[in-house]
């Protein structure tokens, strides 16, 4: 009797452990609206007064260190690129269609190179550009060949906007601004923090 007991004890911890996992998944996935790694986020907050009244707070826009136009009215604003500790550099930005329709965001902006095509769309495409060093600086990739970049993203709805990130190996210490560039869209210098 104790033996089926302990097993119908050990079935139902195992269930509870089940559906408390699945509850995190399932909390833990979101829409194309959602930030993705890497990627800083600007919040609004409602707080109250002294009186009573409520009132947004907000944090201050982020800065802009370019503005590239696209294709379809599709326009990409550069907030950040930053220097991290391993050796990496990582640019933040929002994605934004300024069209009147929704906008195909075009397989060119994965770039042309069969390793990063192989795993969909993905903003791997992009370069910098260290003029001074003449060097190139292609997106990074993790160990199975995906880009470290934002992927799946097809389409962007009329007014719609979305944040994005592309991680880049660092250029030396002594690199202070590159050229961005992404295929289809116009290229633009930015400074790195």
């Amino acid at each position: 009797m104790n033996v089926r007991y302990a097993r119908k004890a050990r079935r139902g911890r195992a269930a509870v452990a089940l559906a408390a996992g699945l509850a995190l998944v399932v909390t833990g996935c979101g829409g194309e609206e959602e930030p993705t790694k890497g990627q800083a986020v600007a919040s609004t907050t409602a707080s109250k007064s002294d009186d009573g009244k409520e009132g947004a707070q907000s944090e201050a826009p982020p800065e802009v260190l370019a503005v590239l136009k696209g294709q379809d009215g599709l326009e990409l604003t550069i907030h950040e690129a930053k220097r991290d500790v391993g050796g990496f550099l990582t640019v933040t930005g929002n994605l934004k269609n300024t069209s009147d329709s929704a906008a195909t965001i075009t397989s060119q902006v994965s770039g042309d190179e069969t390793e990063i095509l192989k795993h969909g769309s993905s903003f791997g495409g992009a370069t910098l550009v260290d003029s001074v060093a003449k060097k190139r600086y292609y997106v990074l990739r993790d160990t199975d060949g995906r880009p470290l970049t934002t992927t799946g993203l097809s389409s962007l709805g009329k007014g719609r906007s979305t944040n994005i990130f592309m991680q880049f190996p660092a250029p030396p210490a002594n690199t202070t601004e590159v050229t961005f560039q992404l295929p289809t869209f116009r290229p633009g210098t930015i400074k790195l923090s």
